[in-house]
């Protein structure tokens, strides 16, 4: 069969990785795959040979400034769709599979158009984030936004991405989003976890079935791995207090690190992984930060070199930045907050209210091994201490993941 993923990425990042993951199961299988992608960031050599670039630079640049005048992401980039449709129909694939459609890249009527022209196709859209049902924004937990469930009309997150500081368009975009995505025969719609399976029954979508699949992990690259980090950073004889995300901002916990830092002495280093130059620039002196990398193997060293890992996100679907500590040293446990505990592992783990004032007295009275878990209350943050662990208990933790996660289908 002829599968066609469609994502914003191809190889990098995690949504990236997911889909050359897949494509790669499936080729074993027999099947033949492409990967439709439509950021610049640079396609790894092992990915190229999936690799069909949706549109230009120009295209992507020009997607963006309507977006940031007149809301409108996703409605963009006509003519790059249409010449990528024209491609897809000569492919003709037996099998789509959607991931994120947002970023700039393409039109999503003119996609769902197409895909409805088409019945004989099986459609599988995985949903990483909640942009598909709302009218502007990926996630809404930290406003406590609610609108999405009937129609948005005002979005109180306007100038988060995708941003936009010119004219609103949310209540037009909740309704061309609400036409273009349904109707679809054959489509099937997939979540990394509960908790966004019950936004999707609450939304439009949920005309759709809805199957829950934890993300895969590969647990040939997250496991425990020796490294020189601790000497490359100058960090030996300190306890290393890990963040990691593609994107920082408040949402993620930017600030708390900033706080966090402050409540530690120097016996401690504060590490944050995923920075853009502007940001790397702003750190204070007492935090060390890191450029994002698309190197899995040098994400799974500084997540065995840390002692401990700290999430402070109020939003996630399915925080496969738990997922990695624990295969490489860390274990978890749920945080009752959206997604991030989706993936969860047996073990030891604190748990610390949303307000970072009590970051540092926790973690520097956390202890080894592992005791009575502490349960989080709604809207936690959740950081786990570890010793390096045995085999078996990583076998444990890999047999959670693995099987939590569906096969190529």
């Amino acid at each position: 069969m002829k599968y066609l993923f469609i994502n914003s990425v191809c190889g990098i990042r995690s949504t990236g990785r997911l889909c050359t993951d897949l494509a790669r199961e499936l080729e074993a299988q027999g099947h033949t795959c492409k990967i439709a992608y439509g950021r610049v960031d640079e396609v790894p050599e092992a990915a190229r040979r999936y690799a069909v670039r949706i549109g230009t630079d120009r295209d992507l640049k020009l997607h963006a400034l309507r977006t940031r005048l007149l809301d409108e992401h996703g409605f963009g980039s006509r003519a790059a769709t249409d010449a990528f449709l024209r491609w897809a129909d000569a492919y003709d694939p037996d099998v789509l599979w959607l991931h994120n459609l947002h970023g700039y890249y393409l039109q999503v009527e003119r996609l769902f158009a197409w895909i409805k022209r088409r019945p004989q196709m099986q459609v599988q859209w995985t949903l990483h984030d909640c942009w598909a049902f709302t009218g502007h924004c990926c996630h809404f937990t930290a406003v406590g936004c609610d609108q999405w469930q009937t129609e948005c009309r005002r979005c109180p997150q306007l100038r988060r991405y995708p941003a936009c500081y010119g004219f609103s368009n949310v209540r037009r975009n909740f309704a061309r989003k609400k036409l273009a995505f349904s109707g679809v025969p054959n489509l099937r719609l997939i979540v990394p976890s509960h908790w966004l399976e019950a936004r999707v029954q609450q939304s439009f979508l949920r005309q759709y079935p809805v199957e829950v699949r934890p993300h895969h992990i590969d647990t040939t690259v997250f496991c425990p791995t020796p490294s020189d980090v601790r000497a490359r950073y100058g960090l030996q004889g300190k306890k290393i207090v890990l963040g990691v995300a593609t994107a920082w901002d408040k949402n993620k916990g930017l600030d708390a690190f900033y706080q966090l830092a402050g409540q530690l002495d120097a016996r401690y280093a504060v590490v944050l992984v995923g920075l853009e130059p502007r940001q790397l620039h702003a750190l204070p002196a007492n935090i060390l930060g890191i450029a994002r990398t698309n190197d899995v193997k040098e994400l799974a060293a500084l997540y065995t070199a840390a002692d401990v890992f700290v999430n402070p996100s109020t939003e996630e679907t399915f925080s496969l930045r738990h997922a990695g500590p624990g295969l490489c040293r860390h274990r978890l446990r749920r945080a009752r907050r959206p997604g991030a505990g989706a993936g969860r592992t047996a073990g030891r783990t604190g748990a610390v209210p949303r307000h970072p004032a009590g970051h540092g007295r926790r973690i520097k009275h956390a202890k080894t091994p592992p005791g009575q878990p502490v349960q989080a209350a709604p809207g936690a943050l959740v950081f786990s201490v570890c010793a390096v662990q045995s085999r078996r208990k990583i076998s444990r933790v890999y047999t959670f993941c693995r099987t939590s996660s569906r096969q190529a289908s």
